[in-house]
């Protein structure tokens, strides 16, 4: 399958370089954010955007230029662990898979950090599962 695109980002720092102003302003925003709440993160290009890192796969950041993400404007903040993963200790409500924005403006910030910060959570409890396996 070929890259619909036709560009090949080599690395976060050229994606953002090829951003459109208005998404970039967007993407550095939730990426300032998403780097406060995981300081030990991993940042990889996965499909020629950001994907964050701990254990597996957490979250990423899809911006509307990057068309095959199905984000026709704004930017795209999705979870890559559904609400599922989450036991009854955990409050679902509030869990979303994606979040799209158009503007910094639209951004609850308390909320999201809760959100990543739930995210984690289900890693946490991912790689304690996978461990409890193989002992």
């Amino acid at each position: 399958m070929g890259n619909p695109q036709g560009i090949q980002f080599k690395s976060v720092d050229e994606f953002l370089d090829n951003l459109p102003e208005k998404e970039l302003e967007i993407v550095l925003f939730l990426r300032k954010i998403i780097l406060e709440c995981m300081p030990d993160l991993k940042e990889k290009l996965a499909y020629n955007v950001p994907f964050y890192y701990r254990h597996s796969r957490i979250c990423y950041i899809w911006p509307a230029s990057v068309p095959w993400g199905k984000v026709e404007k704004g930017v795209a903040i999705g979870f890559c662990k559904s609400a599922s993963f989450l036991d009854q200790t955990f409050e679902t409500t509030n869990f979303s898979s994606k979040s799209l924005f158009s503007s910094i403006k639209e951004i609850d910030v308390v909320n999201l950090k809760q959100q990543i910060h739930k995210a984690i959570l289900i890693d946490e409890q991912i790689v304690k599962a996978r461990r409890r396996k193989i002992q």
